[in-house]
């Protein structure tokens, strides 16, 4: 089995407890989406701008939001009802191996697909010039969406991965990296996510200026990643209610219900689950200084890469240990167009490789210091968009059974790995 086998066989595994972490459950019925649409799209300062025979662009991004082919359906049938040709854009800076091909991969990926949606896919990495920011950075949009009679910028609104501002990820940030399509991302990321909270706004409002945006849709989740609000804003509004909306927003993100633990195991990473593959806000890990939030592990691994990433390990660096498995999986040309769009490349690194789940976990026991070896405290999370169901270690318990919060839903028990040693 090799030397490293020899170092770390002898590391005892802990028993692991399941157990629920209970948030706050308000949320949109998949059902009512449609007509909770439907009514804001009726909005006077909304319907206004929406005439027959219009072509409307209608962005989709390449995060795995909830609902999205349903949010884009119900705002098509609604445009065709009134006379206007919806298509969609994909809007997503360098991501989908910034190709129009891989942009049209990820779209239908999610769902977004004409024999459902109604509406078909305009994906292109051209983007036209249409002016300039206040302090005079040249503005780069999407030519597809650009030559349409409007566009309706759609994105779920949420504290990013990178920085803090009053815009994060949401409208703001999906018209300027977004719609800005590699160039426009490469421009707005030139000086670093130091100068993002004034970037987003900046490149934003000129978009808002020089671009035919008709509205925006802003969403938020719950913890659970169901849609919890569903708000359309006019140009304006976009620029006066965003920040309100990211504030609520953050107060019902998942997170884990500790602040800190020894090993902390996420079981797949991936751009479904965040723009950093594992989101910082939970992990606590960041690739860059602007931001801060979410658990202190010693050790942080990830076992896996989502079929949905496409080989985009973006934030694998942020672990210290991972698996073959995931490594393997791991495509450069579908990675690094993200760093060298942003410049960060510290998320891009290839962290300590095991030959399974088993090494990997007795590789972070063995190499923790200050711990207890014998009873590490150990979190595990299937992804961190998924935080309701986890397992934890049995040195644990005794904090989960004080916890109001937190339901154990069962009794300890041996973590089961294959014959590769993998987890099942």
């Amino acid at each position: 089995m090799g030397v490293v086998y020899d170092l770390l066989k002898d590391y005892k595994i802990p028993r692991m407890v399941k157990i629920h972490q209970k948030f706050d459950t308000d949320h949109i019925a998949p059902e009512d989406i449609p007509s909770v649409i439907r009514a804001k799209l009726e909005r006077p300062e909304i319907a206004e701008k929406f005439k027959p025979g219009m072509e409307i662009a209608i962005t989709v991004g390449s995060r795995g939001i909830s609902n999205t082919a349903l949010v884009v359906k119900s705002t098509a049938d609604w445009l065709k009802e009134r006379g206007c040709t919806p298509f969609v854009v994909p809007a997503m800076g360098s991501h989908g191996n910034a190709t129009a091909e891989g942009q049209e991969r990820v779209v239908r990926d999610y769902g977004c697909v004409p024999e459902y949606t109604g509406c078909e896919i305009r994906s292109s990495m051209e983007t036209v010039y249409i002016g300039d920011t206040e302090t005079g950075r040249p503005v780069y949009f999407d030519k597809n969406a650009y030559n349409a009679d409007g566009v309706i910028v759609l994105n779920r609104i949420k504290a990013h991965t990178d920085f803090r501002g009053p815009y994060e990820s949401g409208l703001m940030k999906m018209l300027t990296i977004g719609l800005g399509k590699q160039y426009g991302a490469q421009c707005a990321h030139a000086d670093g996510f130091g100068e993002m909270h004034k970037y987003v706004p900046e490149y934003g409002k000129a978009m808002l200026k020089h671009a035919p945006i008709a509205c925006g849709i802003g969403l938020t989740e719950n913890a659970y990643e169901e849609t919890r609000t569903i708000d359309i804003l006019t140009p304006q509004e976009i620029i006066d209610l965003e920040p309100g909306i990211l504030a609520e927003s953050k107060k019902y993100m998942a997170r884990i219900l500790w602040d800190s633990c020894d090993i902390l195991i996420v079981d797949e990473m991936g751009k479904n689950y965040s723009g950093a593959g594992m989101d910082p806000n939970v992990t606590g890990r960041f690739q860059v200084p602007y931001a801060s939030g979410g658990i202190e592990c010693k050790r942080l691994m990830v076992l896996d890469l989502s079929e949905e990433s496409h080989g985009n390990a973006c934030g694998v660096g942020m672990a210290d240990v991972t698996t073959r498995r995931l490594y393997d999986k791991f495509d450069m040309e579908a990675t690094y167009p993200n760093c060298i769009t942003n410049t960060v490349v510290e998320g891009m690194r290839i962290p300590v490789v095991m030959e399974s789940d088993k090494l990997a976990l007795q590789c972070c026991i063995r190499t923790a210091v200050q711990i207890d070896n014998d009873a590490p405290r150990i979190i595990r999370i299937p992804d961190t968009l998924h935080l309701s169901d986890i397992w934890i270690s049995e040195a644990l318990l005794p904090e989960a059974l004080a916890n109001p919060n937190i339901d154990v839903l069962g009794e300890p028990e041996e973590m089961v790995f294959d014959e590769n040693g993998n987890l099942f």
